[in-house]
């Protein structure tokens, strides 16, 4: 059954308002009233409904059974370098399909992508909506929080609530991310993915003395995308074994 989220729930109606979801469900599915579907509010609760009428702004659903959401086993964060482009894009959306429930986009020393507010503001609305097309395709019932972009420096120095924060880089004495993984079972990770030019020795420094671990994801040089792919891909299917 088709799943869209829901802008919000007030007793047994859901209303569905985004443009883009209108869209596929009226002009792609063809759906109408009186047709079943299920709804997410993105937090991880799923809703079951009958859909009772659809307007140009619109469409209301009566909710017929509510599936109480699960606390995840783990909660990973991944703060990214903004990488030049739009790749970016490519790596919220596969995040997004990995389960990674929180991603920040972050400025690096070395990232050449200098953004004004304005512009900050309209990726943060593109890479939003991104990772709620990659949720639905791909059946999940969370949306992962997409934080506004953030400088390295704050990342680092509000990253107490993590039980485990690691800091992939290509210098220096590194760890295995498997050994570190192996050694408890975090609830809690963040991972900081740096520019293609890696972190400045200086950046290095400042995570390792706010409690972040060095390591290393293999012999060689990943671009930016394909770094936040691995790092999340090993670290969830670490979780699940």
């Amino acid at each position: 059954m088709h799943r869209f989220y829901i802008d919000r729930i007030e007793g047994e109606t859901a209303s569905l308002t985004d443009s883009a979801q209108l869209h596929h469900l009226k002009d792609v599915l063809r759906l109408k009233v009186d047709d079943e579907v299920n709804v997410s509010d993105g937090a991880g609760n799923d809703y079951s409904g009958v859909i009772t009428a659809i307007s140009k702004k619109q469409a209301a659903i009566k909710v017929t059974l509510k599936k109480t959401a699960l606390n995840p086993s783990l909660k990973l964060t991944i703060a990214c370098a903004i990488p030049k482009g739009s790749r970016l894009d490519e790596v919220i959306d596969h995040l997004t399909q990995l389960g990674v429930a929180r991603i920040i986009p972050m400025l690096t020393e070395r990232v050449v992508v200098k953004l004004d507010s304005a512009g900050a503001e309209s990726r943060l609305k593109r890479w939003r909506k991104i990772a709620q097309s990659a949720a639905r395709q791909s059946q999940q019932t969370r949306i992962p929080v997409i934080e506004p972009v953030a400088d390295f420096e704050d990342v680092v120095l509000n990253s107490k609530d993590y039980d485990l924060k690691l800091i992939p880089n290509l210098t220096g004495e590194r760890r295995l991310i498997k050994d570190v993984l192996a050694e408890s079972r975090p609830k809690n990770i963040i991972v900081l993915i740096g520019p293609e030019g890696d972190f400045t020795p200086e950046e290095v420094a400042l995570a390792q003395r706010n409690g972040f671990i060095a390591i290393s994801l293999g012999d060689t040089v990943l671009r930016v995308a394909t770094a936040a792919i691995a790092a999340a891909s090993y670290i969830k299917l670490s979780a699940n074994s």
